[in-house]
C-alpha cells in the first residue's frame, strides 16, 4: 500500500471518532463587563482550534434545549422557576453576586445541558468514540436550589444521570479536575454509589469543600475522592495523585463511561488561582484517561468545560484535550 494512502486511512481512523460541541448560542450569555467567566472564553477558543489542520475531521455538533424532565433529576423545580424568571426579568445576578445572568443566561443554560445530552447519545450510540462539549454557563458548582461559581445548571451532572437513566450505564466517573471543587456534583452524587465522583482541586480555596475526609455518605460511602492540591502544586504533584490514587480507583471501580468536568484554571498563567500546571500537561493527564477508558468502556469519554479564564491559555489547553482525544498527538 502506498504510503500516502496509508497516512490518510490512519488520519481517518483516528480523527473521525470525536466530537466537538460547539454553539453561537453560548455566547449569549452576558455577565458583565470584566467578569472572567466571558464570551470570549468560547469565541478565541474556538478561533483557536479552527487554525489547526484537524479541526474539520471532528464531528460538529451544535446544541438544543434540554427536556426539562432531565433537569428535575438534578435540580428543584422551584429553583429552575425562580432561576428562569431572574433571567426573564433583567436581573443582574442568580443567588450570590458571583452568578452573574442577562435575560438570555437561562435559555443559554438550557443548550448547554442538552446540547450535552446530545453529546452523550453519540458516544452511546457508538457515532463517536468520545467527545468535548465546549459549554457556558459552566455547571459543577450548581447546587440542587442554588447558582453557585458561575453556574446555573450542573451539566455533567445532568449528562450522568441521563446517562444512567436514558442509556442504562451502571457505573460512571466524574473526574473533575478543575481548579476549584465541585461541589454540587459531589453533593448530587455522595449518595450514589453508582457513581464515582474524583476530583483534584486547590485546597484550601473556593468554595470550600473538598477535603479528604469527604468520601460519599450512607451507600456512597467510598464513592467520592478527593484529592486537595496546596498553593503551588504542579505537573509533578499532578502526576503523583493521577499514578498512585485517580487512576487505580479508576481501574478498580471499572466504569462503563468516563466524564470529564474539564475546568482549566489550574493552568499556571490563570488569574483566578495558585496552581502551576504546564499547558502540555492537559494532554498527559487526558492520555492517561484515555488509557482507562479504553480498558474498561470502550474508549467513552466526554468532557465538559468548567473554568479556564486566562484567554491566551484556555485555547492551548483545549487544544491539548482535544488533540489526545482525537489521537493525533
Amino acid at each position: 500500500m502506498p504510503r500516502v494512502l496509508a497516512e490518510n486511512i490512519e488520519f481517518t481512523r483516528f480523527t473521525m471518532t470525536t466530537g466537538l460541541l460547539y454553539d453561537p448560542v453560548f455566547l449569549e450569555h452576558d455577565t458583565g463587563k470584566g467578569h472572567p467567566e466571558c464570551p470570549e472564553r468560547l469565541s478565541r477558543t474556538i478561533q483557536h482550534l479552527q487554525g489547526l489542520p484537524w479541526f474539520d475531521a471532528l464531528h460538529h455538533y451544535t446544541s438544543q434545549p434540554v427536556d426539562r424532565k432531565w433537569l428535575h433529576e438534578i435540580h428543584d423545580e422551584e429553583y429552575l422557576k425562580r432561576a428562569e424568571e431572574s433571567c426573564l426579568a433583567g436581573e443582574h445576578f442568580l443567588d450570590s453576586m458571583d452568578v452573574a445572568i442577562c435575560e438570555k443566561s437561562f435559555t443559554v443554560a438550557l443548550h448547554a445541558a442538552g446540547g450535552m445530552l446530545r453529546l452523550g447519545d453519540e458516544v452511546i450510540k457508538g457515532n463517536i468514540k468520545n467527545g468535548m462539549g465546549l459549554v457556558r454557563p459552566p455547571g459543577h458548582h450548581a447546587e440542587r436550589s442554588m447558582a453557585l461559581g458561575f453556574c446555573l445548571i450542573n451539566n455533567v451532572a445532568v449528562l450522568a444521570r441521563y446517562l444512567q437513566k436514558q442509556h442504562g450505564l451502571e457505573k460512571i466517573v466524574i473526574l473533575d479536575w478543575d481548579v476549584h471543587h465541585g461541589n454540587g456534583t459531589q453533593h448530587t452524587f455522595e449518595r450514589d454509589p453508582a457513581v464515582f465522583y474524583i476530583s483534584v482541586h486547590q485546597y484550601p480555596f473556593y468554595p470550600g469543600s473538598g477535603a479528604w475526609s469527604e468520601t460519599g455518605t450512607g451507600r456512597g460511602e467510598g464513592a467520592t475522592l478527593n484529592i486537595p492540591m496546596p498553593h503551588g502544586a504542579g505537573d509533578a504533584d499532578y502526576e503523583e495523585a493521577f499514578r498512585e490514587m485517580i487512576l487505580p480507583a479508576i481501574d478498580t471501580f471499572e466504569p462503563a463511561a468516563i466524564l470529564v468536568s474539564a475546568g482549566f484554571d489550574a493552568h499556571a498563567d490563570d488569574p483566578l488561582a495558585n496552581i502551576s500546571l504546564s499547558t502540555l500537561f492537559y494532554g498527559w493527564m487526558t492520555g492517561k484517561v484515555m488509557e482507562q477508558a479504553d480498558k474498561h468502556c470502550d474508549g467513552r469519554i466526554i468532557s465538559v468545560l468548567e473554568g479556564g479564564y486566562d484567554l491566551s491559555a484556555l485555547p492551548r489547553c483545549v487544544e491539548q484535550h482535544l488533540e489526545l482525544l482525537s489521537g493525533q498527538h
